[in-house]
């Protein structure tokens, strides 16, 4: 009798692993409480998946051996207690379809800077004319493309939520960006139940694998000496120098990995900013243990592009320059937006709090921002914490209103930064609709 795998959620992770375990012959059936999309529907009714939207029939549910669950869904929703207490293991996507895969996988996690790096990663990769995919929490789904194609490496960006599913699976390279807390809602707002997560994409690691992680981010390294690892460890750095690892010298960073050197000048990266000098060391750092060439490189890292939603230049209307952000779903996010921000910013914050703590932000906002634009359908907080810094506080709850709102009160040199703290989900279907949106109501203007 075929294995019966049950996979709640119909997304892109969903209907990805609904198709490889069909190929994979199992007796497939998907359920999702929300509203399928119709191209999901007709994958699942192309590959024979039988499913259900709207609702969860637990009776079904709980004849599976086994449960993919999308990242999206709390462990602590009903259906999900009902799978668990019946002792049904509850698995990722990510998980499922790392076994049926031999290629080298690198996996990169962090609160910050995932998806940038990632990109830059696959983008790297494929200018050095590699078979790679690029997968997780970008793009097509890993499941989908281990059904669908055959590459040689995947580079995938994992969330926390991915991470808490994974038990067999194994990273060749994986890459610890930094620690800040984030989704705390998700973790009993206890920051040492996140950083385990996240650790956990070093787990079943070899002498032969690496581990790549930030030097200067105090609650990775404070966390590191509680972790039992075989993986070579490599550090990054903007304060120290590392005999294997990549730093800088102010002026270049520097990339060692065993015999082999890279060095550039850091005003030659296409990705400008401290947070994206991380972001960079850690691309560079991994082609070094892929032994791409230095031309590759470098070529690479001058002519990378950024990915939309991060600080992406949306446009210029008279004299001020729009920048969409809306992937900074957190406090760290913003920090660095803010941090690189050399005009008068008119700032669009707000949506769905985290349970964030503002603090971090207080002497940025109160030097750099001159109008609080909030975004949102609750803005008691970001008034509570942000009042007495900044001299105009206007509330909207549409994008609409929120940039015509920031266009009326800028002047020639501003920067209106869509940089939102927080998550999307009260007035948006994610941030990508949310940036999305911006760009549109900037384009009216």
């Amino acid at each position: 009798m075929n294995k019966r795998l049950v996979i709640l959620g119909g997304g892109e992770s969903g209907v990805g692993a609904a198709v490889l375990a069909k190929k994979q012959g199992y007796d497939v059936f998907l359920s999702d409480s929300g509203v399928i999309q119709p191209r999901a529907k007709e994958l699942l009714e192309e590959h024979h998946v039988t499913f259900e939207e709207g609702m969860h029939s637990l009776p079904l549910i709980l004849t599976a051996h086994e449960v993919v669950k999308s990242p999206g869904i709390p462990d602590s929703v009903p259906v999900v207690e009902d799978i668990l207490h019946a002792g049904i293991p509850v698995i990722s996507e990510i998980e499922f379809a790392g076994r049926y895969t031999g290629a080298r996988k690198i996996c990169i996690t962090g609160s910050n800077g995932k998806t940038t790096t990632s990109s830059l990663i696959y983008y790297l990769l494929r200018n050095a004319g590699l078979n790679v995919g690029l997968a997780g929490n970008v793009g097509q789904s890993f499941a989908y493309q281990v059904a669908t194609q055959d590459h040689d490496i995947y580079v995938l960006e994992l969330s926390s939520f991915q991470l808490d599913g994974m038990y067999d699976f194994k990273a060749d390279i994986a890459i610890l960006l930094n620690i800040t807390p984030d989704h705390l809602d998700r973790y009993d707002h206890d920051l040492r139940e996140y950083v385990r997560a996240k650790f956990r994409i070093t787990q079943n690691m070899h002498e032969d694998d690496c581990f790549i992680f930030c030097r200067d981010d105090e609650i990775s390294v404070e966390h590191l000496n509680r972790i039992v690892l075989k993986a070579k460890m490599l550090p990054i750095s903007q304060k120290a120098s590392v005999p294997q690892g990549a730093f800088t010298d102010g002026e270049r960073m520097l990339v060692k990995y065993g015999d082999a050197e890279f060095e550039m000048f850091l005003n030659e990266l296409a990705l400008q900013g401290k947070h994206n000098v991380y972001n960079s060391m850690a691309a560079a750092l991994s082609a070094k243990i892929m032994n791409i060439g230095n031309p590759v490189i470098r070529e690479s890292l001058m002519s990378f592009k950024s990915i939309p939603h991060r600080m992406e230049q949306v446009a210029r209307v008279r004299g001020v320059l729009y920048i969409n952000d809306s992937k900074a779903t957190n406090v760290n996010s913003v920090w660095y937006a803010l941090e690189s921000m050399k005009t008068p910013v008119v700032w669009i914050a707000g949506g769905q709090d985290k349970g964030n703590d503002y603090t971090p932000l207080y002497d940025l906002v109160a030097e750099k921002v001159r109008v609080l634009i909030c975004l949102g359908l609750d803005n008691e907080k970001l008034h509570g914490s942000f009042g007495d810094k900044v001299p105009c506080i206007i509330d909207t709850a549409t994008m609409e209103d929120a940039v015509a709102r920031a266009y009326e009160n800028t002047t020639p040199g501003d920067t209106v930064l869509l940089s939102p703290a927080c998550a999307s989900f009260d007035l948006f279907r994610n941030y990508e609709d949310r940036g999305d949106r911006f760009r549109e109501a900037v384009r009216h203007l």
